[in-house]
């Protein structure tokens, strides 16, 4: 896990503590320590991948908060109190975000912003419910993590699986025109979830026919059993659910084997990351993600300030972890403390302007009209298809 990092009142050099290195759990424990020794702080704990093959998910959310906190303490914190962010590495697997829950709640973190991929984010959240810690997540997916109810303390500042595989196979459908479909996914809480919605979109829709649904084990070297699979369904598209080390991997295969056929994936493939990964391989490839509002003047900003401070574009759910932390720290503000009940009713009740739109939550925590577009690799970049 890497060191965490602090926000102080006067401003560190952001980029370069990111990389701490492993092992100094002394120094750890001294931030932590610090972090919730003085009652005159507002801690809010950032779970999620920060080191592992998953990384590229994880790490601009915690750009997000620590640049969302910087502005806020800029202005005087929040109700006198200034803003300190404390990172929690679980490298998007649900044993290690069992482990990181515990940690901040043991610190006493007042939030979390967090965690990242759903399968770790279904795993930490009985933890957080039984201390009254709310939750806000900018990439966690899964239907049931707010649909099922039984999360009261959990918000999204994205939607969910039903919608974006509904979306994916409807494009598939309805622009690409495809008749027979093979459906793969990494049985996980995310990928198989956005697989099983696509096969009802489809089975609904009645014009194209899934012939294959398939689930492999994440972390393989080789899929090419399953891409003989796909080839001999006669499968004229794939959609996949799950995550870019997986989706580059098929397709590389699928190529190989010279079966290119549109490839339909989701916002787990739609980073730059599964394009550097698959090369030449990624060109064409579709993924749905995050509608993104390129005039939103939030949005340009928040892009301009990761850029200033971190010396690059943001990556993957930057918008939406920004989005999370305004969102989160707004509640605060207006709830005039960090109070369990009185957090949740101002995230619900409360409009905020955000990089995503202006947004409040609804009953079951997800944020009111953020949707999924569908985009295409051209050229080594995603670009907006619909």
């Amino acid at each position: 896990m890497k060191a965490r990092w602090i926000l102080s009142v006067a401003g560190v050099a952001m980029a370069g503590l990111l990389m701490v290195g492993c092992g100094k759990k002394d120094e750890q424990k001294t931030d932590a320590a610090n972090a919730t020794a003085s009652s005159d702080k507002i801690v809010i704990g950032v779970a999620g991948a920060q080191s592992g093959d998953l990384a590229s998910y994880g790490l601009p959310t915690l750009n997000a908060a620590k640049l969302v906190a910087k502005e806020v303490n800029a202005k005087g914190g929040i109700n006198g109190k200034k803003v300190e962010i404390l990172p929690m590495d679980d490298q998007c697997k649900p044993e290690l975000a069992t482990n990181a829950a515990t940690k901040l709640v043991s610190e006493k973190v007042n939030l979390v912003i967090g965690h990242i991929c759903s399968g770790a984010t279904k795993a930490a959240l009985p933890i957080y419910k039984d201390a009254k810690v709310i939750v806000i997540s900018p990439s966690a997916t899964s239907t049931e993590l707010t649909q099922s109810g039984d999360y009261p303390n959990f918000f999204r500042t994205i939607s969910y699986d039903l919608v974006q595989g509904k979306a994916g196979a409807e494009f598939a459908e309805n622009t690409l025109h495809v008749k027979k479909v093979a459906i793969i996914h990494d049985k996980g809480d995310y990928g198989k979830g956005i697989a099983e919605s696509a096969k009802t979109a489809l089975e609904e829709g009645k014009q194209a026919k899934v012939v294959l649904f398939e689930g492999i084990t994440p972390g393989g070297v080789d899929y090419s059993a399953v891409v003989q699979k796909i080839k001999n369904s006669g499968a004229d598209c794939v959609i996949f659910g799950g995550y870019h080390p997986e989706a580059s991997k098929i397709i590389i295969q699928m190529h190989q084997k010279g079966l290119k056929i549109p490839f339909v994936s989701d916002d787990g493939v739609k980073v730059d990351t599964f394009i550097k990964t698959a090369g030449a391989d990624a060109e064409g490839v579709y993924a749905t993600g995050p509608q993104i509002l390129a005039d939103n003047a939030i949005y340009k900003k928040a892009i301009e300030d990761h850029k200033k401070d971190f010396g690059s574009d943001p990556g993957a759910f930057f918008p939406q972890a920004y989005a999370a932390s305004q969102a989160l720290m707004n509640a605060v503000a207006k709830a005039g403390s960090t109070d369990y009940d009185k957090v949740a009713a101002a995230l619900r009740s409360e409009y905020v302007e955000t990089p995503v739109g202006k947004i409040k939550f609804d009953s079951k925590g997800d944020a009111e009209g953020v949707s999924f577009s569908v985009y295409q690799v051209k050229n080594g970049k995603y670009e907006l298809v619909k």
